[in-house]
C-alpha cells in the first residue's frame, strides 16, 4: 500500500512538471500553421453547420446558449 502511494505521488509530481511546459518564441511558427486550426477551411465548416442544423431541426447552439425552438 505504501509502495502504490510513493508511486501515486511520483507519478503526479512528474505529470505536474512536465504539463507546464513553455512554448518558445521560434515554436510559435509551428502552432500558427493551418493544419493546427480547429477549422481549417471556413466555407467547409460553415456548409457542416448548415447540415447539421438542417438535419437537427434547430439553428444556433454552437456559440451562443438557447435551443432550436426559437425561445432564445
Amino acid at each position: 500500500m505504501r509502495i502504490l502511494r510513493i508511486t501515486c505521488l511520483l507519478l503526479l509530481a512528474t505529470s505536474l512538471l512536465t504539463a507546464c511546459t513553455e512554448v518558445r518564441p521560434w515554436q510559435r511558427g509551428n502552432f500558427a500553421r493551418v493544419e493546427m486550426q480547429w477549422q481549417t477551411d471556413p466555407l467547409e465548416s460553415a456548409l457542416n453547420d448548415h447540415i447539421f442544423f438542417s438535419k437537427e431541426a434547430s439553428s444556433g447552439g454552437n456559440s451562443a446558449a438557447g435551443g432550436g425552438c426559437g425561445c432564445n
